[in-house]
């Protein structure tokens, strides 16, 4: 992500230490005073960053410094596979699996993950689509590319994403909840989608659904939208709400869409 940055124009930082970012913006603020871009990329496992992230970034922002945070995530089957693939070990690993790596991982950073003011969920990108997004969405050298697309499913048992431009409701949809072996499932099951697709409500459903969508989205992009985040909730984020997004997303994916797809609530314990 710094690499792509860094061939837009900004003046990028890797690896800095928390206690040394103010000194660092005084002293780029000195000499440059042409509103220079800098993108950092900062260790949160450096001694003192999860303790005083949040003093120091809201000093700074009482400074006048527009701070703009970047958090990239992805789902834990997705970054199980990139450590087995790299060969790495999580930095939290040693006396623990994977799984419970990353859930330690995810619990400490989510306080980070609160301020952030744009959430990227890297699962579905290769480096090469993650590098063409960086670069679409904040370059000021270029036109913008054509509109991304987010798709988050949730529970709205769990609020609403604050993120989310549309949000579409399926909880009138059959709920494979109420189904004794469907229960346990979830939407990224083969026997939870079959129920889901197979009633006539949801077929009804979908065909109005893609017509909506195959006439609104151009309309945001001509109206120059560089992102687009729409939410689809059911009660308990687990089955109708990730079927529903998994079926729009290979739709739109028909249409050249340039999206990612995420389940906001999937990993939570199951509470209806």
């Amino acid at each position: 992500m710094l690499r792509a940055l860094e061939d837009i124009g900004y003046f990028c930082v890797d690896n800095l230490p928390l206690e040394l970012l103010p000194s660092f913006l005084q002293m780029q603020s000195r000499s440059h005073q042409d509103g220079r871009k800098i993108a950092l990329v900062m260790d949160v496992r450096t001694e003192g960053f999860l303790q005083n992230y949040h003093r120091v970034f809201r000093r700074l922002d009482r400074q006048g410094y527009a701070i703009h945070l970047i958090f990239l995530e992805a789902d834990e089957a997705a970054l199980i596979r990139r450590f087995s693939q790299t060969r790495r070990q999580h930095p939290l690993a040693d006396k623990e699996t994977i799984p419970q790596a990353l859930r330690q991982e995810r619990e400490s950073l989510a306080g980070l993950r609160r301020l952030a003011h744009r959430i990227i969920d890297s699962t579905l990108y290769n480096p090469h689509q993650l590098r063409e997004l960086i670069k679409a969405e904040y370059s000021d050298l270029k036109p913008k590319q054509r509109m991304w697309l987010h798709l988050v499913s949730f529970a709205y048992k769990n609020g609403i994403p604050p993120e989310a431009d549309l949000v579409l409701d399926v909880r009138f949809l059959p709920n494979p909840y109420f189904v004794e072996d469907l229960a346990p499932l979830t939407g990224e099951d083969s026997p939870v989608q079959s129920y889901v697709l197979d009633q006539p409500e949801t077929r009804a459903f979908l065909e109005h659904l893609y017509r909506f969508v195959d006439y609104l989205l151009p309309r945001f992009q001509e109206e120059g939208k560089a992102q687009l985040t729409l939410a689809i909730g059911c009660t308990g984020g687990q089955h109708r709400s990730v079927v529903i997004s998994k079926s729009l997303g290979e739709h739109l994916a028909q249409g050249n869409f340039s999206l990612t797809l995420s389940h906001r609530d999937l990993r939570r314990t199951l509470e209806i």
